[in-house]
């Protein structure tokens, strides 16, 4: 029952997220533009959104471009340059640490914001509030991989990994068994890492592949009218 699970969770689910990802998002955009936003409450709470938002940013960007580079540069790159798994395993800690840590002071001030200022709880939706807490655990998931990861500084378990990555978007068979041992606190990390994609399509996280250009093209208008004031009762 392990071996089928594993099967599932790593060899298929990957698949599943990534075509609903591509699909979902697509077609969102092409659908349903005028939803295509991040959905700011800026003018609600401005100071503590700017700091969670900046440093949330600054952190999340970071980890995303080692993730992408580390995951998906094959390995003979790497060996090319001259660099061991050990020292690529210790500048993942470092630099993934420092921006972790950035980034849970970032979305520690936007939870705390969205679900404990009332104004703002009362805009938010169930769909604002739901990435909010994932992006938050997944957060918390990758830092606590830290600890485990010290504990093999070669950088083995770090390139089954890579392997993974690599042959699910390669289409190559034996991606699931790569992972089938490793530590359960990486195979969250990864499973929760692969929900997001299955969700992206459904949630502000859209605004990422968002360039104001693409407002020059969108169908029809927008209208915004202003609040009038009420008016005295006549006499």
């Amino acid at each position: 029952m392990t071996e089928y699970l594993n099967q599932f969770l790593y060899g298929f689910y990957p698949y599943l997220c990534l075509a609903v990802f591509v699909i979902g998002t697509a077609l969102r955009f092409e659908h349903g533009q005028y939803s295509w936003r991040s959905g700011s409450s800026q003018l609600l709470r401005r100071k503590q959104l700017f700091w969670g938002s900046v440093l949330f940013h600054i952190g999340i960007l970071i980890i995303f471009v080692g993730h992408f580079v580390g995951l998906l540069t094959p390995i003979w790159v790497f060996d090319a340059l001259g660099i061991s798994h050990g020292a690529k395993q210790i500048l993942a800690i470092v630099v993934g640490g420092a921006a972790g840590l950035v980034c849970l002071v970032g979305i520690a001030l936007l939870t705390h914001r969205r679900l404990f200022d009332a104004r703002i709880r009362a805009t938010s939706s169930f769909g604002d509030t739901a990435i909010l807490l994932i992006l938050f655990a997944q957060l918390l998931l990758g830092l606590v991989t830290i600890p485990v990861s010290m504990g093999h500084l070669d950088g083995h378990e770090m390139v089954k990994f890579m392997e993974w990555a690599q042959r699910i978007l390669t289409f190559r068979g034996g991606a699931a068994e790569l992972v089938a041992d490793a530590h359960p606190i990486f195979k969250a990390h990864l499973f929760l890492g692969l929900t997001i994609f299955l969700v992206f399509p459904f949630t502000r996280l859209v605004h990422m592949l968002s360039a104001p250009v693409w407002y020059m093209g969108r169908r029809g208008y927008q209208l915004v009218r202003t609040r009038k004031a009420p008016t005295a009762p006549a006499e």
